[in-house]
């Protein structure tokens, strides 16, 4: 594994750490917190359908599946999803985007990882000095960025 990738990883792993990305459900109230207004129309429409269909002689059998059916669709907004960050999910563009979104592209690299970078002895003097210059120019670097220069080591040790 070549040095930048390494490091990127790395830090990938630290980052999933410290944020307890790992895939796993965990129960939140984020959801009412975000979108009360939401949570309210849901709750008054839920409302307004057991009343027509508790005073409705042909749906008033059915009302014990309105009630289960809105219990556990409404579960899932009790639910958040922190995925893990992976270095062989940058720059891949499938169903995982759906999911992740474009992270490599809108999170910023720790300081940290670009000075491990510009001090690895293992690290060539030119993508040292591809780094600085896209630092330079962009202020901060995205996963992406960091991906490739990875991208072309690995190239050039080919």
């Amino acid at each position: 594994m070549a040095e930048i990738q390494r490091l990127l990883t790395s830090t990938i792993d630290e980052l999933n750490s410290a944020e307890k990305r790992d895939n796993r459900p965990r129960f939140s109230i984020s959801f009412i917190r975000r979108f009360p207004g939401l949570c309210i129309a849901m709750y008054l429409g839920f409302l307004a359908t057991y009343i027509v269909m508790a005073r409705s002689d042909t749906l008033a059998d059915s009302v014990w599946l309105l009630v289960v059916l809105f219990i556990v669709l409404n579960g899932f907004f009790f639910f958040d999803v922190a995925p893990r960050y992976r270095y062989e999910d940058i720059d891949v563009l499938d169903f995982r985007v759906c999911y992740n979104g474009e992270w490599y592209n809108t999170r910023f690299v720790p300081d940290l990882l670009i000075e491990k970078i510009l001090h690895s002895p293992e690290v060539a003097a030119d993508q040292k000095g591809q780094l600085q210059k896209m630092l330079d120019t962009k202020g901060e670097l995205s996963f992406y960025d960091i991906f490739t220069l990875a991208r072309a080591e690995k190239v050039q040790l080919q």
